[in-house]
């Protein structure tokens, strides 16, 4: 075992234990997932506390489910960690998790559709809702395969939620703001309904999205201001050239999903890109 697979054992028991701390699961709830390469995943074992888990634990798949090692048996919703990966070859981690608000709206069958909050519609997008599954079963996998590719996110019917991205942290962020939009619709339905952006309005946060993961990252001192723009730093606000337009593909993902040109980014943010 390398030293790149031991920080992200790590890294992937902190994130599930920030699961459980936030209640998103509890007993043996939820499992987490990140690649580890082209052909092979690090996924969370089955029947153990995401609050106790430790690095020794975590077990190697392959991208067809073989165990490659690890002395525990993997999560039993392995296949649906492995049909994300297969449809979306950019996503470098997945996250299931029973955060309770968005689980009764699973259990409703209500999606996150409408667009109330900039930070949803930028961010994260719609989350559908896919059709009852039997847990640890392929129709788990099978129910959500129409809706991997063109979402980050999606609520499993009577079950719980699944978000995905293209490192650990951005899956983990995608989460908790399903939880946290389930929370705001919750508020807005109890107070009679709330007022949508409007199509224009939605639109202009959807162009917005690649200069948030621009600013996401690493800022390259004297080449952008706080604001991202390039140009001469000594300008007032306005005052520079045009800003850069929306973020071009993001790089292939590395062990754990990380862009390469920033390994110690844990943020994403961006809409996904059909």
């Amino acid at each position: 075992m390398d030293h790149t697979e031991l920080v992200l054992r790590e890294e992937l028991c902190r994130a599930a234990q920030l699961l459980y701390q936030r209640g998103y699961v509890v007993g043996h709830d939820g499992n987490l997932s990140l690649r580890l390469g082209e052909d092979r995943i690090l996924i969370t074992p089955s029947g153990v506390s995401k609050g106790r888990l430790e690095p020794g634990m975590l077990v190697v798949c392959d991208l067809e489910g073989r165990v490659r090692s690890g002395e525990r048996y993997p999560s039993s919703e392995t296949a649906m960690h492995l049909l994300v990966y297969k449809e979306r070859p950019d996503a470098g981690a997945v996250v299931h998790a029973h955060p309770p608000m968005a689980t009764a709206f699973a259990i409703r069958r209500t999606p996150l559709r409408e667009p109330y909050l900039t930070e949803t519609v930028s961010g994260l997008g719609e989350v559908p809702v896919a059709p009852f599954a039997m847990p640890s079963t392929q129709e788990v996998p099978e129910s959500i395969r129409p809706f991997a590719a063109h979402h980050s996110a999606v609520l499993l019917a009577n079950h719980g939620a699944l978000a995905w991205g293209r490192d650990l942290w951005e899956a983990f962020d995608r989460m908790e703001t399903v939880e946290q939009t389930a929370k705001i619709y919750a508020w807005v339905q109890l107070l009679g309904g709330g007022v949508e952006l409007t199509r224009e309005q939605t639109q202009g946060l959807l162009d917005l999205s690649g200069r948030y993961e621009r600013l996401a990252g690493r800022r390259e001192p004297g080449k952008e201001d706080c604001h991202g723009r390039t140009g001469d730093p000594q300008r007032p606000p306005g005052g520079g050239g045009p800003e850069r337009g929306p973020a071009g593909p993001a790089p292939a993902p590395q062990p754990g999903g990380v862009p390469p040109s920033d390994p110690a980014s844990g943020h994403g943010g961006g809409h996904p890109v059909p």
